[in-house]
């Protein structure tokens, strides 16, 4: 039998491959057996390019400024001049803290732009290819504020909110086209997202004692839901969300 979650031959594009979870998943996709598009503002890391030489895969950086629809639009198109991409990891995203009553509007706007807008232009260009094939896996970074509501973060939870919501829109139009979207959750991360939880005492200890795991995620905790959703393995999932939470939605 041959392995379901091998990914030998297939192209995947990833945001944000330059640090935390998205550059363990990045690694994760190399060693499964794909060959990697990181789609961020800087080339990618050292590591990066030392795992792909060191399993003969190949691993290349398109620039893009996920701000701006030009630019993303741009990048699409160098992409798919590079590659058939087979898989779309949409991993960026921003996180902006404040009270909500103070919440500037213009932070509002980048968050769910970075967060939501350029998820969906994303998802449209790579997925546009997908359909004429009938074939593509396309995996959305959810969160735990996409089922509850945080605290100082209205815009990050209206953004991963409606993210899960897009999952599930894509699905229900492509799935029966053959193109697999889904969406993983990570819960409570140790990486610079939550930098600010980490170092508040308070709140941190607060997080931690409600994860049954009892400890905070560590990013090479999500790259097998990220693998499995994007491979054969996972051809009659369509539309979930997979919480990557220790626990933390079942306490």
């Amino acid at each position: 039998m041959s392995n379901p979650f091998d990914l030998t031959g297939r192209t995947a594009a990833i945001t944000g491959a330059s640090r935390g979870i998205g550059q363990a998943t990045a690694r994760a996709l190399l060693e499964a057996g794909a060959d990697v598009i990181a789609l961020q503002r800087s080339a990618v890391s050292a590591e990066l390019e030392e795992t792909a030489e060191r399993l003969g895969r190949r691993i290349d950086t398109v620039p893009v400024d996920l701000t701006s629809e030009e630019s993303i639009a741009g990048a699409i198109t160098a992409a798919l001049a590079a590659s058939e991409v087979h898989i779309l990891v949409n991993n960026a995203g921003t996180q902006i803290r404040h009270d909500a009553v103070e919440f500037p509007l213009a932070d509002f706007d980048t968050v769910m732009q970075v967060n939501l807008r350029a998820v969906f232009q994303l998802c449209q260009g790579f997925g546009a290819p997908m359909l004429e094939r009938g074939e593509g896996k396309i995996v959305n970074l959810a969160s735990m504020l996409t089922f509850q509501g945080g605290f100082r973060v209205p815009a990050y939870a209206a953004s991963k909110g409606a993210v899960g919501q897009l999952t599930k829109a894509l699905s229900n139009e492509w799935a029966g086209r053959g193109v697999n979207v889904n969406a993983v959750a990570p819960g409570y991360f140790a990486t610079d997202m939550n930098e600010a939880l980490l170092a508040d005492g308070n709140r941190s200890a607060q997080i931690l004692e409600r994860i049954p795991a009892g400890r905070w995620g560590k990013p090479d905790d999500l790259t097998g839901g990220v693998v499995f959703l994007s491979s054969r393995a996972a051809d009659y999932i369509h539309g979930t969300i997979l919480p990557i939470d220790g626990g933390w939605l079942g306490r």
